[in-house]
């Protein structure tokens, strides 16, 4: 929803205000909303707004707070895309290193995968438990997903 400046919102008002009493009924707003595909029902308008018909001050609070909701509701919506995209990449990420398959990351495999990416030393051998230790909150030995992930995370903060 674009913002529209207060000019714009009077003329909108002065239409919907057809008898020009200065008032505009909410079922002429609930019209309104239905025609910009923002459907609500009348006793959830009602409920929102408090009153069985608007200003136009209350009018004009009512359309900027429905601006400021469906800016939210678009910021929750573009930080759910990131959590999923990231959730992608790091699963994709944890079978580079599980690599049997079984859903866990040993000691073994992280040496592996390390040594491959020219990361491991052989000479500090035991730095892959103390790693794995570090995030393994089970207690398990190997890395589960969501201790990779948490591992990962806590990396990159």
């Amino acid at each position: 929803m674009s913002t529209l400046n207060e000019n714009h919102i009077q003329r909108i008002f002065d239409k919907l205000d057809e008898d020009g009493d200065g008032l505009v009924s909410l079922d002429e707003v609930k019209e309104l909303l239905d025609k910009i595909g923002a459907c609500t029902g009348l006793d959830e308008l009602q409920s929102l707004v408090g009153k069985t018909s608007l200003n136009f001050i209350d009018f004009l609070f009512f359309y900027e707070a429905m601006v400021k909701k469906n800016n939210e509701e678009m910021i929750k919506e573009d930080n759910n895309i990131i959590d999923n995209s990231l959730e992608d990449d790091l699963v994709e990420a944890f079978k580079v290193f599980d690599l049997n398959g079984d859903g866990f990351i040993s000691c073994e495999e992280l040496q592996k995968v390390l040594s491959r990416l020219g990361l491991w030393d052989e000479k500090e051998g035991s730095d892959c438990k103390n790693m794995i230790h570090m995030y393994d909150t089970n207690l398990d030995g190997v890395l589960d997903f969501e201790e990779f992930k948490n591992m990962m995370l806590v990396s990159n903060s």
